[in-house]
This record gives structure tokens, C-alpha cells and sequence, in this order.
């Protein structure tokens, strides 16, 4: 901010030192020209001095007197005559001077000169007027700046580090400017959906832990038998054959036992990490196109990479917006890494009832042992060397389409790899 001010100063200092220099120059022209009509009003003083009658000089010699007027002594007592000679309006300014013949006075002489050309008092006037205004301007868009839009800036500026901090406490202060109006909004909203998700996130950690301690205290019990049973059989200690089938089948059992725990506890990990919530709505189709359009469409053309999107008609779909987006990342994403990064098509077709989008993209299909497993959790591809990545993505999106009660599945071509997505 201190900055900004300074800026603001010498935008108004700029301002005053060229006004200043500004009028500093007209004003010094019209000191020249001022000089210059009245050694044109000397000269020809001086040759009707000399002896010349004011009706005999030659004007067309002289840029600014244009006439000369003589009111002769003998008339001056005439008062009509010296009225008309000394209100006489003409185009320009007058000069009147004593006439002197061989030091004798025989009247008075009227000099009249263009005054329009030379008067730089209106220039000046107009010329600082137009700098006023336009230093008006250039510091009202500074203060405005200002105040619209750096001081609300700097406010929000320590937002980010809170969130990233941690600090989600507390509310965010609303501010009337509409350029910073909505991003406070969004801010609010951010740091109240984080800090449900922190919340949310402790308590699966609890229940995590409780969840862990309880099955590490369960699997204890068929771990000793196990254990016991293995011993007594390494020392033979059965010695018959059927004790020995009923110490295995024990062992048997308490391994099916302790792999329904392992079971439980993956199970466990997968609904901690797909902790997705869907908020069932409406939407038109359109807004859908529009938003993946305005993000996708950029990133295509920076890659060099051709986006096809189809007709369609802008019907009534239900679900989440916010998670089909999501689901369309993920797809897009895989898309940009696997792609041959010709093209993607999306195309939209109806199909019992259900509204479908198909997301193509050209490239390298994958191969049938991959392909029968690409929606299983954390399973990468052979494709997938040298590319980051966890495993989740399809994944993530077949539990999203489910849970809004739609399915999605995969389309395997010789060019490429499509994915349908299924709206119920």
C-alpha cells in the first residue's frame, strides 16, 4: 500500500511540474508575440513620424496591423468624431498613440492588430483545463484502485496462510465490492466446508484406531491357536492321525477368521478414502457442457490437442453437478496422460431411458488383462509407467455414479478407449 501511495504522488507531482512547465511555455510565447505586433506598431509609427500620412503606408507588409486610423487635432475637439475614434470596435486589439510631425502634434493615431492569433491566454486556459482533467482522471482511477480494489486486497491477502495454516475458525467478513464480494463468499464457504472435513476426518481417525485396536485385540486369540496348534504338531504331540486332521482343520478356521479381519480392515481403508458425499439435484445439461467447455478447452488447445463436443439436447439430468465435474476431471486427466494427444470427443446419446456421455480419447488402447480391471481400486495399468498416479481415479469415479444412482463403464476400440457415463 505504502507503494501504491507513493505512486499517487508522483502522479500528482508529475501533473503540477508539467502544468507548471506547461504554462511556463505559453506564457513565454505569448511574450514573444506580444513583441512582435508592437515592433510592427513602432515601425510604422516611426515612418508617419517621419513625414508619411497614416493613409499612404502599405499594410500588406505587416502580419498583424491590418489598419490605422488618424483622428487630426482640429477634429479631436468634435465629439462625435472622438467618440467613434476611440470606441471604434475592430476584429483584434488597438493601440492609440500621439501623432507628432517635426515635434508638432497634429492629432492621434489608432493602430488595430489581429489579436485572435496571438493571445495564448485562451491556448493556456484550454490547455491546463485539458491536463486538469485528464490528471482528475488518472487519479481518480488510482484512488479507486484504492479503495475498490488493493485495500479489500490486502485484506483477504492473509486468508490463504490461515487456511493453510490450519486456522478454520472464525468467520470471514463480507465485503459489499463486487469484485471481492463472491471470493468471500467462497472463502466462507471454503473454510467451513474444510473444517467439517477436518472434523469428519478426526473422527474416522478415532473410529479408525478404535476399529484397529479392536481386530488387533480379536486376531490375537486365533493367532495363539494357530500358534499352539503348530507347536503341538512340530513336537508330535497327536499321535493319531485324526487329532493331527482336527489340529489342521482348526488351523484351517482360524485362518479363514483372521483373513475376514484383514477383509474388515481393507474394507476400512477403502470407505476412508472414498468419504464422498453426494447432494442429489437437477441441472440442465447445458451448464454442464458450459462448465467443462470453459476448463477444458484452454488445456486442449495448450497441449496442441483437438476437443470435439457434440450435439445435444439441453435436458434435465439428475445428480451432484459439483462430483459429475469431478468425475469428468479424473477422466479428462487420464485422457491427457494416456491419450496419444490427437483428440477427445465427447458426445452425448440417450439409451433406455438414461441419459449417456461418452468421453473418447485417441490413443493406444489398453490390453485385455488391464482393461477387465481398470475401476478396481489402487490397480495401475502397464500403461502407466512413468506416469503419477495412485490408482483411484476411475475408481473414484464409478463410486461417484453409483452413488447418485448411475453406473459408468468402459468402451474399448482400436484407435482409442471411451468412457460412458450412465444418468438415470
Amino acid at each position: 500500500m505504502r507503494k501504491y501511495d507513493r505512486i499517487l504522488a508522483v502522479t500528482v507531482c508529475l501533473y503540477l511540474l508539467l502544468a507548471l512547465g506547461t504554462g511556463q511555455i505559453l506564457y513565454q510565447m505569448q511574450e514573444h508575440r506580444d513583441r512582435e505586433f508592437r515592433v510592427e506598431i513602432n515601425r510604422l509609427y516611426h515612418t508617419i513620424s517621419a513625414g508619411t500620412h497614416p493613409e499612404e503606408v502599405e499594410l500588406s507588409g505587416f502580419r498583424d496591423v491590418y489598419r490605422i486610423d488618424s483622428l487630426p487635432l482640429a477634429d479631436a475637439a468634435d465629439r462625435e468624431k472622438s467618440e467613434a475614434f476611440y470606441s471604434d470596435e475592430s476584429n483584434g486589439g488597438s493601440v492609440i498613440k500621439p501623432w507628432y510631425t517635426d515635434s508638432r502634434l497634429k492629432g492621434y493615431l489608432r493602430f488595430s492588430y489581429r489579436e485572435e492569433n496571438m493571445s495564448l491566454g485562451g491556448v493556456m486556459v484550454t490547455v491546463q483545463a485539458g491536463l486538469a482533467l485528464m490528471a482528475a482522471f488518472v487519479v481518480g482511477i488510482l484512488l479507486y484502485l484504492k479503495y475498490r480494489v488493493i485495500r479489500p486486497f490486502n485484506r483477504v491477502s492473509e486468508l490463504p496462510y490461515e487456511l493453510a495454516k490450519g486456522h478454520l475458525k472464525g468467520e470471514v467478513k463480507q465485503e459489499k465490492n463486487r469484485y471481492f464480494g463472491d471470493f468471500l463468499w467462497g472463502i466462507g464457504q471454503l473454510k467451513d466446508t474444510l473444517e467439517v472435513t477436518k472434523k469428519r476426518r478426526l473422527e474416522l481417525e478415532k473410529e479408525k484406531k478404535k476399529m484397529l485396536l479392536s481386530l488387533s485385540h480379536d486376531m490375537k486369540t486365533p493367532l495363539g491357536t494357530i500358534r499352539l496348534y503348530g507347536k503341538a504338531l512340530e513336537q508330535g504331540l497327536y499321535d493319531t492321525e485324526e487329532r493331527k486332521c482336527h489340529a489342521a482343520r482348526q488351523i484351517c478356521a482360524k485362518a479363514e477368521e483372521i483373513e475376514g479381519y484383514v477383509a474388515e480392515i481393507i474394507r476400512s481403508s477403502k470407505e476412508d478414502i472414498l468419504d464422498i458425499r453426494v447432494e442429489m439435484g437437477e441441472f440442465y445439461l447445458e451448464e454442464l457442457v458450459k462448465r467443462v467447455a470453459d476448463t477444458y478447452v484452454e488445456k486442449c488447445a495448450v497441449r496442441m490437442m483437438e476437443l470435439q463436443i457434440g450435439r445435444y439436447e439441453n435436458r434435465l439430468v439428475r445428480g451432484d453437478l459439483d462430483r459429475i465435474l469431478e468425475v469428468f476431471d479424473n477422466v479428462m486427466e487420464n485422457a491427457f496422460k494416456y491419450g496419444d494427444g490427437r483428440r477427445i470427443e465427447i458426445s452425448f446419446y440417450e439409451e433406455d431411458f438414461c441419459q449417456l456421455i461418452r468421453i473418447f480419447n485417441t490413443g493406444e488402447a489398453v490390453s485385455e488383462n488391464d482393461f477387465n480391471h481398470i475401476f478396481e481400486s489402487f490397480f495401475r495399468g502397464t500403461n502407466s509407467l512413468g506416469q503419477q498416479g495412485s490408482g483411484l481415479g476411475l475408481y473414484i469415479c464409478r463410486e461417484i455414479m453409483r452413488k447418485m444412482d448411475g453406473e459408468v463403464f468402459a468402451e474399448k476400440e482400436k484407435d482409442g478407449m471411451g468412457i460412458v457415463l450412465v444418468f438415470r
